[in-house]
């Protein structure tokens, strides 16, 4: 059993999906491998992804910058026997006690063609309005290693989006969330299981 942690700060839809993925793994295969989200940790206390959390009976950790800082995500880390940790939408930068522990199982996905529109600062709609901004022909995802920088790890795998002319940074959000909620469990699951689904 390969025990998940996700990291989370906000609305939690990714992590929603990522859970429905690995549930409909556990239906329709029969391969021995198997994952499970062992736990969400959660940085905001007000975060919506909380209520998706109880309502998927998720276990979740609602922590603080300082609990980052200390040691204590890492001491939990290793209490809950993680195995590999995906952000979801978490902004911050990882220590780099957990990034050496878990070097090659950690993960994130930004809303780009990295190394296009990477960096402190750039998520979400400001990553897409700088796109539509910029006049660019493709944008996409980026799924790539954490190191200790903002967006610069090694990439895994990268999905390019054309943009038409008449998309809006709302129009092109809606088609990246799609590559996104499409990409990103595979993505985890292939890796968690040394499976060939990406190629």
């Amino acid at each position: 059993m390969i025990n998940l942690a996700l990291f989370s700060s906000g609305n939690g839809s990714i992590v929603e999906n990522i859970h429905k993925y690995i549930d409909s793994r556990k239906l329709n295969t029969n391969r021995k491998d198997s994952m499970i989200i062992k736990m969400v940790f959660i940085n905001n206390k007000n975060a919506y992804v909380i209520k998706r959390c109880i309502g998927l009976r998720i276990p979740y950790f609602v922590f603080n910058e300082d609990d980052m800082k200390n040691g204590k995500i890492f001491n939990k880390l290793k209490k809950e026997k993680i195995d590999f940790i995906s952000l979801c939408g978490y902004l911050k930068l990882i220590p780099k006690q957990i990034v050496d522990y878990y070097k090659k199982r950690i993960i994130n996905i930004h809303p780009s063609l990295l190394p296009k529109y990477g960096g402190k600062g750039m998520y979400g709609m400001n990553v897409h309005m700088k796109v539509i901004d910029n006049n660019e022909k493709y944008s996409g995802i980026s799924i790539h290693y954490v190191n200790g920088g903002y967006d610069d790890g090694d990439i895994i795998i990268r999905i390019r989006q054309r943009i038409s002319m008449s998309d809006t940074p709302e129009s092109l959000a809606n088609k990246i969330h799609f590559l996104e909620y499409k990409w990103y469990p595979v993505t985890i699951y292939s890796l968690c299981n040394n499976l060939d689904e990406l190629y």
